[in-house]
C-alpha cells in the first residue's frame, strides 16, 4: 500500500488494516513521516519530534508483535501526536512557553499513558498557544501554526497544532484539552470533529488539584465521529488519583442513531448578546436543516439565563484557576518579562480575588447547571455556532471588534463556548460549511445533556451521514 493510501484511510480503517496485516506498522509510521517531514515545516502543527530510527525501531516492535498473535490495542502501530499540555514521558512539557523549553516529562499522563497501551507509538508534541491561553496558536517558543485550509489564516486553539495535524493528515487521531472551546475551535476552523467530553469523562493526571480545578477537560479529534468515538472509549474511564472523575463506563458506539424526531434547540447568538461575524449563523442554519431534512425538530430557543452574569461568574472562576497555573512560573526570578501579556492579565486580575467573590460566582454556576436540566427536559442538544468570527488573520493577537463591537478582553470572541464548559456538559463541533469565498471552515457546536457523550456521538455520526460532500472536501496542501 502506497504513502497516499495509508495516510488517506481514517482511523478504523487503518486499524483494521493493520490488524489484518495488509499493511505493517513500519509502513505506516514510515508513510506518516514522510508527510510530516513534506508539510510540517510549513504548518508547524508538530512540535518536538522524535527520530525517524527511534519510531521506526518502535514500530518494528509493534510488528513483531503482531506476528505473535498480540495486539496492544485499537491504536496498535498508531503514530500519535501528543498536545503539549499533557505529558508524555522524555518529551518536553513546555506548554508552549520558552520557561518550560527543557521541562522533559518523567511519566506519562493518564491520558498519554491509556493510549500507549493501546497501542499507539509517540512522535512528538502538537503545538499550542502559551499556555494553552487563547484561541490562536502561536508563541515565542515554537511560533504560529497556521490553518490547514488557508496558511494566512489562524488554525484555532488551543487545540491548534493537533486539528492541523488531523487535516492534513499528519496523524490519524488527534488529542487535545478543552477549557473555553479548545478543542472544538480549531476543528471547526479545520472542518475535523472534536469533542470536549462530559467534565470528569477523561481524568487528568498528575495535577496539583483534583478538587477544583474541573473547567478543563482532555478528549479526542477525529476525522470522522467513529474515530473520534473511539480515541474518546480509550482516553476515558475512572482513575481513582482523580475523585471525581466518572465511575460509569462510557457505552459503545454504535452509530446507527436516527435524527428522526430529534429535538434541537437552537441557541444562535444568544438573542444578539454575543457579536457573531456575517456569514457565521446563516452557515450553521444551513447545517441545522440538514437535521429538519431528517425530521429532526429544530426549535429557536432563548438561553434563559443572564449571560452578564454568566460572563462575570466566569471571569472569576477562569482566572483563580489559571492564577493557580501561572503561579509557580511567575514567581521564578525574571519569569513575567518570558510570558506573554494575556497570561499576565489573567494572573494579576486574579490576585484581588476573595473568596466570597468565588463562591458567589460558584452560586451562579450551579444556577446555570440547573437551568440547563431544564432545558434538557425539552430538547435533547442544544446547537450554537464552535466560534463567533472566522480564522483571523495569523499574525492578530485576538480579534479586538466583532461585528463593530469592541472585545474588552482578549477571549472574549471565544465566549460562545463557555456555556458547556460551565455546566460540564459534553459538546462536539461537527462541521457546518464554508464562508462564501469557500477558503474558511465553521463548526456547529452541539452540547449534550449531563453525562451524555455516548447520545451526542451519536446524533453527531447521524449527523455526519448528511454531509458526505462537505467531509469529502480537503485542504490544498492535503
Amino acid at each position: 500500500m502506497n504513502t497516499n493510501a495509508i495516510t488517506v484511510l481514517d482511523a478504523e480503517a487503518l486499524s483494521q488494516a493493520i490488524h489484518a496485516r495488509k499493511v505493517a506498522c513500519r509502513e505506516v509510521m514510515t508513510s506518516y513521516l514522510q508527510r510530516i517531514h513534506a508539510l510540517n515545516p510549513r504548518f508547524n502543527a508538530i512540535v518536538n519530534l522524535a527520530p525517524d530510527d527511534v519510531l521506526l525501531r518502535q514500530a518494528d516492535v509493534c510488528d513483531a508483535e503482531l506476528a505473535r498473535g498480540e495486539s496492544r490495542g485499537w491504536m496498535h502501530g498508531f503514530p500519535q501526536a501528543i498536545k503539549d499540555t499533557s505529558h508524555a514521558a522524555g518529551f518536553p512539557s513546555t506548554l508552549g512557553s520558552v520557561l518550560l523549553k527543557d521541562a522533559v516529562a518523567a511519566q506519562d499522563s493518564v491520558m498519554t499513558a491509556r493510549m500507549k497501551a493501546a497501542g499507539c507509538i509517540v512522535v512528538g508534541k502538537t503545538n499550542m498557544p502559551e499556555f494553552g491561553l487563547g484561541s490562536h496558536t502561536f508563541n515565542e517558543l515554537f511560533g504560529a501554526t497556521p490553518n490547514a485550509w488557508d496558511p494566512t489564516r489562524s488554525a484555532g486553539g488551543s487545540s491548534g497544532g493537533a486539528a492541523v495535524a488531523l487535516a492534513l493528515r499528519l496523524l490519524p487521531v488527534a488529542d487535545g484539552s478543552d477549557f473555553m472551546g479548545s478543542l472544538r475551535n480549531p476543528a471547526g476552523w479545520n472542518n475535523v470533529f472534536g469533542m470536549r467530553p462530559s467534565q470528569g469523562r477523561v481524568p487528568a493526571w498528575p495535577v496539583q488539584d483534583v478538587w477544583v480545578a474541573q473547567l478543563g477537560s482532555d478528549g479526542p479529534m477525529g476525522r470522522s465521529v467513529r474515530d473520534m468515538a473511539k480515541l474518546l472509549q480509550v482516553q476515558a474511564g475512572h482513575d481513582a488519583r482523580v475523585p471525581l472523575s466518572i465511575r460509569e463506563p462510557l457505552a459503545p458506539f454504535g452509530g446507527h442513531t436516527s435524527l428522526r424526531g430529534l429535538r434541537v434547540g437552537w441557541l444562535g447568538d444568544i438573542g444578539g448578546h454575543l457579536a457573531v461575524e456575517r456569514g457565521i449563523l446563516p452557515v450553521c442554519e444551513a447545517a441545522l436543516a440538514k437535521f429538519e431534512a431528517e425530521a429532526a425538530i429544530v426549535e429557536p430557543v432563548p438561553l434563559g439565563f443572564s449571560p452578564d452574569a454568566l460572563w462575570q461568574a466566569w471571569l472569576v472562576w477562569r482566572q483563580a484557576l489559571v492564577a493557580s497555573r501561572l503561579a509557580p512560573f511567575i514567581a521564578t526570578d525574571g519569569a513575567r518579562a518570558q510570558i506573554k501579556p494575556e497570561a499576565l492579565w489573567e494572573y494579576d486580575q486574579a490576585q484581588s480575588l476573595g473568596f466570597a467573590q468565588f463562591m458567589q460566582a460558584s452560586v451562579v454556576r450551579s444556577a446555570f447547571h440547573a437551568h440547563m436540566l431544564g432545558l434538557f427536559e425539552r430538547f435533547d442538544v442544544l446547537a450554537l455556532p464552535c466560534a463567533q468570527v472566522w480564522p483571523f488573520p495569523i499574525g492578530q493577537r485576538w480579534p479586538e471588534h466583532i461585528a463593530g463591537r469592541e472585545m474588552d478582553t482578549y477571549h472574549r470572541w471565544m465566549e460562545v463556548t463557555l456555556y458547556a464548559t460551565f455546566a460540564g456538559l459534553p459538546a462536539i463541533s461537527v462541521p457546518a460549511g464554508f464562508d462564501a469565498s469557500g477558503r474558511w471552515p465553521m463548526g456547529l457546536q452541539l452540547i449534550g445533556g449531563p453525562q451524555g457523550d455516548a447520545k451526542l456521538l451519536e446524533v453527531a455520526a447521524a449527523y455526519e451521514k448528511t454531509q458526505s460532500a462537505l467531509l469529502s472536501r480537503r485542504p490544498d496542501s492535503a
